[in-house]
């Protein structure tokens, strides 16, 4: 799970062209530490949704890698 999840994060950060992460931590927040805007979060949002069949955001905002954990 945890590869996937990077391996989707470093593919939103390719399109930016910017430099690949290379490993997450859970306290990383997604706006401030891994630079993620609005569109990057909905990008985010599909590709997890299509990998795990899961809508991160579908109970409120998400912040942090944590909180994605939780939520697969």
């Amino acid at each position: 799970m945890q590869e996937k999840l990077l391996i989707i994060i470093n593919s939103i950060k390719n399109n930016k062209f910017e430099e690949p992460v290379s490993e997450i931590k859970p306290e990383q927040k997604l706006r401030e530490d891994l630079n993620f805007d609005s569109f990057d979060l909905a990008e985010l949002t599909v590709k997890i949704e299509e990998e795990f069949g899961v809508d991160i955001f579908e109970d409120g905002l998400v912040n942090t890698v944590n909180e994605i954990y939780a939520k697969l």
